[in-house]
């Protein structure tokens, strides 16, 4: 006997394999989704993780913000200290300076003739002004401070006549160079061997 098979056998193998397709590409999706969930969760953490040591990184910080402030103070405090020590090494080197200074003009004034009304030493630069009878006196003390070891370039800056009760004295103003004599600067680099 003969048998004729009527069942559509092609239409439902296209059936088939379209349902398998949808099925694949429905897997497909559903790992897609799945992998890329994974891959979410493990950013999340990571983000998370990265969140928890940003904030104890801080925390950290803001501990040592209060020692950096301190330690600022600190320096500070030594730049002040370090200028008040360089202040005093400078007075120690310039007053035995300024009290021979102080000695050369002293002994150098004609105190019969003349008198200084001020004297002003910044550095290496000395000033002095004052009175006396005559041109020649003046003139006298120029060369007596010129011939000392601590003072040099004597200039007359000014020189005017002025009354003092009653009588017509000369005011004058000098300009000195002043510095350590070769004797002492020789003797302080014995000492510093």
């Amino acid at each position: 006997m003969l048998k004729i098979n009527l069942l559509p056998i092609r239409q439902l193998q296209r059936e088939a394999a379209a349902w398998n397709e949808l099925f694949g590409f429905a897997a497909c999706f559903v790992l897609i989704l799945l992998i890329l969930g994974a891959i979410s969760m493990i950013q999340t953490s990571r983000a998370n993780a990265i969140q928890t040591e940003i904030t104890q990184l801080n925390q950290e910080k803001m501990k040592y913000d209060s020692i950096l402030l301190e330690i600022k103070k600190l320096e500070q405090n030594k730049k002040e200290l370090e200028n008040r020590i360089n202040i005093i090494r400078q007075l120690k080197t310039d007053s035995p300076l300024t009290v021979h200074i102080l000695d050369e003009v002293a002994r150098r004034l004609d105190s019969t003739r003349m008198w200084l009304t001020s004297l002003d030493q910044q550095g290496s630069s000395l000033s002095l002004k004052g009175i006396a009878l005559d041109n020649k006196t003046i003139a006298e003390f120029m060369n007596a401070l010129d011939a000392s070891d601590f003072i040099s370039d004597v200039n007359l800056s000014d020189s005017s006549v002025t009354k003092v009760e009653g009588q017509d004295l000369k005011a004058f103003s000098l300009q000195c160079a002043v510095g350590n004599s070769s004797k002492e600067t020789d003797q302080a680099t014995q000492q510093k061997k």
